[in-house]
């Protein structure tokens, strides 16, 4: 599967790789996940689990519809933070798409897909037509030291701008073994590595001054309708043409089938949300080049 578990108050979507985790809205009020089981409070049914009449467990231990699949991409709202000064951003923030990536540092599929979204800025950066947001979604009941890890690169963001913010999320990416194997003493010298005073680096994390703006970005993300990570929104300066639409739909329809609403385009046509740790090639390319041509 290509994405970890993450659950709303709003509805539960899961991924079978990760369990089920169940109602929460906030990092300090997460339950406690368990690998192919769900955790049922008593206010919600064991075997069926309908969230608004419309979603329903199927065999494959995924929520999803009646089980019916169409080409045409599901719309819906998609309340999502304009990019801002305040935002991560590599490339032109002006750009005709704005790749807007919602991230765990210790998540194993966020590890894979850092480097697909590299490429993707390899590719459309130059031009000036793709940029780039890093924004925080840590899964902390899976992996407790994300919270931490993510405090750490708004330090280096802090001490040495946003190159370093970049510079310190590519250097845990690299160092990491995921599923929260990072030995967290190793934070200062990452800042160390890349240039930074360690001394001054070591007093910001401890503070733990930026706990409530990684706790803001994961809320947000929860608001846009992440359930997993990494989870993305592709912001477009157009909305999607006719024709952009139907290549859209034709590939979320291969993925919406097994596991719904991983592809999903808002009503304006104006945003995508992709679930998980898609491909480059056959999935994000064609969808970008959908939307700038």
């Amino acid at each position: 599967m290509v994405a970890c578990l993450r659950v709303t108050g709003k509805a539960v979507v899961g991924w079978k790789s990760c369990g089920i985790l169940l109602k929460t809205l906030s990092l300090s009020k997460q339950i406690n996940i368990m690998d192919s089981k769900l955790l049922i409070p008593g206010a919600i049914v064991l075997a069926g689990v309908i969230v608004a009449g419309a979603l329903v467990l199927n065999r494959s231990g995924n929520l999803g519809t009646d089980g019916s699949s169409s080409n045409t991409p599901e719309k819906t709202d998609i309340q999502i933070e304009a990019v801002s000064a305040d935002d991560h951003i590599l490339g032109n923030p002006n750009a005709q798409v704005i790749v807007v990536e919602y991230s765990d540092l210790e998540c194993p599929f966020c590890k894979s897909f850092h480097d697909t979204t590299h490429r993707i800025i390899d590719d459309y950066g130059p031009s000036g037509e793709v940029a780039w947001v890093y924004r925080h979604f840590p899964l902390a009941q899976l992996h407790p030291k994300a919270p931490k890890e993510a405090e750490a690169t708004e330090c280096a963001n802090e001490l040495g701008g946003n190159d370093a913010f970049w510079a310190y999320t590519d250097r845990v990416f690299e160092l990491t073994p995921s599923n929260n194997g990072l030995d967290l003493a190793l934070l200062p010298q990452i800042a160390e590595d890349i240039g930074l005073d360690q001394a001054a680096f070591d007093a910001c994390l401890t503070s733990g001054k930026y706990a409530s703006e990684v706790e803001k970005d994961f809320n947000a993300a929860v608001t846009a309708g992440g359930t997993g990570t990494p989870f993305t929104v592709l912001l477009l300066d157009e909305p999607l043409s006719a024709a952009a639409e139907n290549v859209v739909g034709g590939i979320a329809s291969q993925f919406n089938s097994r596991n719904p609403n991983t592809i999903v385009v808002s009503k304006d046509k104006k945003k995508v949300a992709i679930g998980g740790a898609l491909p480059f090639e056959g999935v994000l390319k064609p969808i970008i080049d959908a939307a700038l041509f």
